[in-house]
């Protein structure tokens, strides 16, 4: 992972602005533009209510908005939107790490990306790094898995679930 890209001057964007311009920057990534229909897709919404979005990020220039014709991101929408999409991979690298499953790492990394220190998703980053070069943290990374398996299974909790007479 490359290091996180640092935004010019600090901002402070709401989550859903955050969304909006990280689903803005993949929908472009794919596809090389983002229309209003791409990106109400990609966030599961209504294109009217992303119009309306576009309309106030464009105000606060960080996307260019042409009606019908889509949106861009300016050089300080790209920036913030790289920033998010940044933590939102290291997140989801570090909860697949400690076997979190993809569906779930997914949806929890979307949350935790806008509530992390950026000190912390650096430390979150080295720690996924380290383990990935580390023959030593690999062995422990396997163990934990396994303990994480067998005490799932033996979890009082969980073995009522399963039998019910338990």
């Amino acid at each position: 992972m490359d290091a996180m890209p640092q935004t010019a001057h600090c901002k402070r964007l709401t989550m859903k602005e955050e969304d909006y311009l990280e689903a803005i920057l993949n929908v472009s990534k794919e596809k090389g533009y983002a229309k209003t229909r791409d990106v109400a897709d990609e966030l599961g919404l209504s294109p009217p209510s992303v119009v309306e979005m576009f309309a106030k990020l464009d105000r606060k220039k960080l996307v260019v908005y042409r009606k019908y014709e889509g949106v861009t991101l300016t050089e300080a929408g790209k920036t913030f939107a790289e920033q998010i999409n940044y933590r939102h991979d290291v997140l989801v690298g570090f909860l697949r790490l400690i076997s979190v499953p993809e569906e779930i790492a997914t949806k929890d990394a979307c949350f935790m990306e806008h509530e992390l220190n950026a000190e912390t998703i650096q430390k979150i980053k080295q720690f996924v790094e380290y383990v990935s070069i580390s023959k030593s943290a690999q062995i422990e990374m396997k163990r934990f898995t396994e303990s994480c398996t067998y005490f799932f299974y033996w979890a009082p909790s969980n073995r009522m679930r399963e039998n019910p007479d338990y």
